[in-house]
């Protein structure tokens, strides 16, 4: 690949081409009927309809979309940073909404955003991506000028190819950044870092930038949270109702799976489900363990699914016949003491240390094996911020909730060598009134009482 004078204007195939600058609008098609003017709180208590409806209000995907990307632009002004180069097929889908071989992107980035704090965002992409996010509102440029940073594409002639690339993004940061040199990247590496400064710019980490732009969500994206989550509650049921013994993790691990693939969800990052004596230390994921009469069962579903947005929420069944023994419920019951009282902390403007030392602390047994995180923020995947628990005190950081964070709120308890161990999780909106709770999967009655 021949190098490119990078004064060169990028030249764009004409039909994949609008300028923001211009203010263009693409296509004449009126969107359908939308929910419009909700707060959160309201949207919080909606599970909208998304198949085709003639009469049923529909979530307005423009709107979601552009407030998703001015987050991110209205951040980089705030940290005057001329752009952003964004490559993860997480922060690809909340900058613009393009969904586009998503896994294969996590591990080989094939598309890149030159997404500027001002001016037009330009999507690079071969040419079967570039049909993708033709009609985006929130993508000005497609460009088929893509240089692929990976070894895989590149092979010994990677130096050769980050340099044309560098040269390429100092262009449009010349283009778009009125003098300002700073640019922040994700996931690119060494490499690409050395490339761009040899351009004299100055390079920062995009994730310092992307992750707390997604923490505070649209009404728009609690619509979409609400409906991922009744699609990972029917595979929750699914899985309650198939539960017997002799059945395999797998087996049963399955069932959220299908649901999520026929709902049009994406994929479950983890396969975080585990039964009997394997529920004790917990994160081990489901293999072909039979699961038997008595057994406890856990999981926690980890889900993207349709619109990209994640579900994750645990639960722990008891498969009979039989009763659950005293210990399990001793388990669940403080499991559940736990993420109920932790859930009313969720309050905005609660500082992540005070939330730390306001915690239900359980007794001394059971801190050991303590889940990694209190409480987490969720959205497209697990996302800042993080809380901690008071033993990792090296871990916590400042900062506090605001109105319009989903949080995840967490519990394992099980000691270590134990038997057994319970996981459970609920997913909430931090709003002005107090939490509210997004997950409605109810607990087990024969384990609460």
């Amino acid at each position: 690949m021949s190098e490119k004078n990078p004064k060169t204007a990028t030249i764009l195939e004409p039909s994949f081409h609008r300028s923001a600058a211009a203010g263009g609008k693409k296509g004449p098609a009126k969107e359908p009927r939308a929910y419009r003017g909700l707060t959160l709180e309201e949207a919080a208590r909606k599970t909208p309809p998304t198949q085709i409806t003639d009469t049923e209000a529909l979530i307005d995907l423009e709107k979601m979309r552009l407030y998703r990307q001015r987050r991110i632009r209205d951040a980089l002004k705030r940290s005057d940073i001329a752009a952003a180069v964004i490559v993860t097929p997480h922060s690809l889908r909340y900058a613009t909404g393009i969904r586009n071989c998503a896994i294969y992107q996590a591990h080989i980035p094939a598309t890149y955003l030159f997404l500027p704090a001002e001016g037009p965002s330009v999507l690079f992409d071969s040419q079967p991506g570039r049909f993708t996010g033709q009609d985006l509102e929130t993508i000005d440029e497609i460009s088929p000028d893509l240089i692929p940073l990976t070894p895989m594409w590149a092979s010994d002639r990677h130096d050769e190819w980050a340099k044309v690339w560098a040269k390429q993004m100092a262009a449009q940061v010349a283009r778009c950044g009125g003098g300002n040199r700073r640019i922040a990247i994700e996931h690119l590496g060494p490499r690409a870092t050395k490339m761009l400064e040899g351009e004299g710019l100055e390079v920062l980490d995009a994730g310092d930038i992307i992750e707390p732009a997604r923490a505070i969500k649209s009404p728009e994206e609690i619509l979409c949270i609400n409906h991922v989550i009744a699609v990972a509650e029917d595979g929750m049921y699914r899985m309650r109702a198939n539960l017997r013994p002799g059945m395999t993790e797998l087996e049963l691990w399955s069932h959220l799976w299908q649901a999520n693939m026929e709902a049009g969800g994406d994929w479950i990052e983890c396969r975080l489900l585990s039964s009997g004596d394997r529920t004790n230390p917990w994160q081990q994921e489901a293999c072909n363990r039979r699961i038997r009469p008595g057994d406890l069962v856990g999981f926690d579903t980890d889900m993207v699914g349709p619109f990209g947005y994640f579900a994750d929420i645990s639960r722990t069944f008891h498969c009979g016949p039989g009763e659950p023994s005293a210990h399990q419920k001793e388990l669940y019951q403080r499991a559940h003491e736990e993420i109920t009282h932790n859930i009313g902390l969720m309050r905005p403007g609660m500082g992540f240390r005070e939330i730390s030392e306001k915690a239900l602390r359980q007794p001394e047994k059971f801190r050991t094996q303590h889940y990694p995180a209190m409480a987490h923020g969720s959205g497209m995947s697990d996302e800042w911020p993080v809380i901690f628990y008071p033993e990792d005190a090296r871990f916590i950081y400042e900062g506090h909730l605001e109105t319009g964070m989903v949080m995840c709120v967490e519990s394992y308890v099980g000691e270590v060598g134990g038997s057994e161990g319970v996981k459970l999780e609920q997913m909430l909106l931090v709003a002005d009134g107090g939490p509210i709770l997004l997950s409605k999967f109810p607990f087990e009655d024969n384990l609460l009482t």
